[in-house]
């Protein structure tokens, strides 16, 4: 968190709100992170905050982006849907309580996916990349014009914040590959969840989160349906362990197997995000 933050108060431009409000978002999010990670490990209590507390202060950062998103004139409560050119969604009302969906959500699923070495960074890097081209194209008259996609002046300075993430999580993984001698914790996967479902709302490229970042939703969504089975099926389970990646390591899956294939899958997705800006 700190070595993005120092790149983009070097490179980036400050006076652009886009980059301002990602930024607020990305340290808001980093530092409920740092509680949890400082209670887990002072106050020797295993959950760290409580997930209504977590949950609370997360969403308090989700709704100002949300509130800022529905006021800026080329943002507003519309959404653009991949693969057709002339389907916009109006959320209206609704439109700030999704944004805070979204930036919590994306905030929490790289969290879950923190589980192996150099697993979430890795995916991280993707998606990072991935929007990167998504910010410059959504932030360029001519090429967001060509490609049939909301153009959003002053939403290319994003780049530069994407390109810090790219360039901080690379040096990371150096560290945290397996196996890690270095971890992320709360501090790192929440700011980096959050910044990046900020930059996919700053871009108006919401939806196309769930494709680039699949291995987040599925890795989130093992767990929902794990806890959900539990419960309503009185105890019986859908998978071994939930998040997913750990049900593999159970059935006997190598750490590094795991890892390097969920890349492989990531990598997959953030081709076929990129596809969609051809398939309209």
């Amino acid at each position: 968190m700190a070595s993005i933050s120092a790149a983009v108060l070097l490179w980036a431009d400050l006076k652009n709100s886009y980059i301002l409000f990602t930024l607020v978002a990305t340290l808001g999010l980093g530092l409920i992170g740092f509680l949890d990670d400082y209670i887990k490990l002072s106050k020797k209590r295993s959950r760290g905050l409580t997930i209504s507390g977590k949950f609370i202060l997360q969403a308090g950062i989700g709704l100002l982006i949300g509130y800022f998103a529905s006021l800026d004139r080329n943002l507003g409560p519309r959404l653009d849907v991949p693969f057709f050119k002339n389907i916009i969604l109006d959320l209206g009302f609704f439109y700030i309580p999704f944004v805070a969906l979204v930036v919590v959500s994306s905030s929490n699923a790289v969290n879950l996916t923190d589980g192996l070495d150099g697993l979430a960074i890795g995916c991280t890097i993707m998606v990072a990349l991935t929007y990167a081209i998504l910010s410059y194209v959504s932030g360029h008259a001519v090429f967001s014009n060509y490609l049939f996609i909301p153009f959003i002046p002053g939403s290319g300075e994003l780049t530069v914040f994407c390109a810090s993430i790219l360039g901080a999580s690379l040096g990371f993984l150096w560290f945290n590959c397996f196996p890690a001698s270095v971890f992320m914790g709360d501090i790192g996967s929440l700011s980096l969840g959050g910044a990046i479902g900020t930059i996919a709302v700053f871009v108006k490229k919401e939806f196309l989160l769930i494709i680039v970042g699949g291995i987040f939703v599925v890795e989130a969504l093992s767990v929902i349906l794990q806890v959900g089975s539990f419960r309503l099926r009185k105890g019986k389970r859908i998978f071994k362990v939930a998040p997913l990646h750990h049900h593999f390591q159970v059935l006997g899956y190598p750490e590094s197997k795991i890892i390097v294939r969920f890349w492989i899958v990531g990598i997959i997705l953030a081709v076929l995000t990129l596809a969609t800006l051809k398939i309209r």
